[in-house]
Parts: C-alpha cells; structure tokens; sequence
C-alpha cells in the first residue's frame, strides 16, 4: 500500500523546461518559434535582443528588442546580457530581465538563439535541452537565402562558411531536427514531441540560471 510519502505520482516532473532552438542562419528558426506560437502550445518564449533594424512584418517586443548598437554596448558593460554574441558584425544577445520572467512563469521555456549563443547556454545550464534545426539539404538551404532577396554573393558565402563551422558546434546540442521547405509542421511537431519525452524522463533536468 502507498503513503502520501511514497505515491507512485511523485515521479511526475511538473518543473519548468529550458529548451534552445537554434541551427544555421536561415534555416528558419523564426518561423519555427512563430509556428510555436500559432499552436497555442503553453510555452513561455522568451525575446532576444538585437541590433539590426527590423524586417518587413516584425515588431519590436514581439520578434526581437530591436535596440541601437551604441544601446546594446551599454547593456554588454552594464551586464544586463545573460548571453550575447557579434554575428555578421550584428549583435544578438538574451536581456536578463526577460530570463527572470521567463524562469518564474511555470512554464517550460524557448529561447531562440544562434549557435554561439546557444553554446553559452549550454555552458551555464547544462540541464538546458538545445535542438539543432536543418534544412533538408543545402540545395533547398540556399534556395530560402535567393527567396529572401537580401543576400549578395559576397554575404551568401560568408553564411555559407559560417554555417559550414557552426556544424561543428553539434557536439553541444541533444536533439537534430529537420526543418523542410514548407513543411514546418513537421518540425514543430518533431520539438513537441522532444519536450513531451523529456517530461517524462525519470532523471529530470533540473534548470539554474
């Protein structure tokens, strides 16, 4: 017979998850955490920071904190950045205020992040679960950058370099999900069901920032 001390629902892990979606520029990380969205899945996601300006359709608070690069240096010496990095001479970075928000919501919660950011994460919290999105071959990678218009030759192969040195990143990551050219329900099912099996888990992740 069971006590109270002893229920077998003890097991049950109901504490918040910290999960970092991240991969190659333009391979649609936003999308996939706008798609998130959409689902009406109860997560918390919390909002980076950058320096560039905002692109057609994005709104500040919402996709990025879209802050000046003289705003963002004084934040990087004030410490108000749990994590930050220069990408493509742009700034990106997670304030520290939307982290404790994010950590005191009940929630599990979603970081969108480059891969040097998401390697500092992993770094502070090992117990943080980082999922590495792909495209399903380069061909249809390079086929999103010419659909976008904003990239020259020059720009392209710099990304392409980059991303060909963050997949050396892997190693820090636990979980590869393929993101195909419009099928992104498939990934954002893929990631809730990552979240779903390490809710059940029998040794939790513990999250401490």
């Amino acid at each position: 017979m069971t006590t109270p001390e002893t229920s077998i629902f003890d097991v049950l892990h109901p504490e918040p998850l910290l999960i970092v979606i991240s991969g190659p520029s333009g391979v649609g990380k936003d999308a996939i955490v706008q798609r998130l969205k959409q689902l009406q899945v109860s997560f918390h996601f919390v909002v980076t920071a950058t320096s560039r300006d905002p692109r057609p359709g994005e709104h500040d608070g919402v996709d990025y904190h879209f802050i000046s690069r003289d705003k963002f240096e004084e934040m990087i010496a004030q410490d108000e950045l749990i994590e930050y990095a220069s990408v493509y001479n742009q700034y990106k970075g997670i304030p520290k205020f939307e982290v404790r928000d994010a950590m005191t919501s009940g929630k599990d919660v979603v970081m969108r992040l480059d891969v040097q950011g998401a390697a500092r994460i992993k770094q502070l919290c090992d117990s943080a679960i980082l999922i590495f999105l792909i495209p399903e071959n380069e061909a249809a990678w390079l086929d999103r950058f010419r659909a976008r218009k904003t990239e020259d030759a020059d720009s392209l192969a710099l990304r392409m370099k980059t991303a060909r040195d963050e997949i050396k990143c892997l190693s820090y990551f636990d979980y590869i999900v393929v993101n195909p050219q419009n099928k992104m329900d498939e990934a954002a099912e893929t990631i809730i069901a990552i979240i779903k099996a390490e809710h059940s888990r029998t040794q939790h992740r513990h999250i401490t920032l």
